[in-house]
């Protein structure tokens, strides 16, 4: 998926997922991937414990893997929905 990053999903108590987002290269954490109630979407938050770099190209393998979370997410919920309005008739 991403030439430079792994996104590894680690054991995580409550209803969404936590990844951390792992240097390919030096297998260093630059950062966490997590939910973000107050705006009902998974955020990226880059390291706390050093200055982490980013260029387009990583950028663009994390928003790619955000929206790939999201619609996840969204098709879940729908899912969801669905079995809930023919489950209640």
């Amino acid at each position: 998926m991403s030439k430079y990053l792994e996104f590894k999903q680690v054991p995580f108590k409550g209803k969404t997922k936590l990844f951390l987002v792992i240097s390919k290269s030096s297998k260093d954490i630059l950062a966490r991937i997590k939910w973000y109630g107050a705006w009902r979407q998974y955020c990226f938050y880059p390291s706390e414990e050093f200055i982490t770099i980013w260029n387009k190209d990583c950028l663009k393998d994390i928003q790619n893997f955000l929206q790939q979370l999201m619609n996840e997410r969204n098709n879940t919920n729908l899912f969801n929905n669905k079995e809930n309005l023919i489950g209640g008739r």
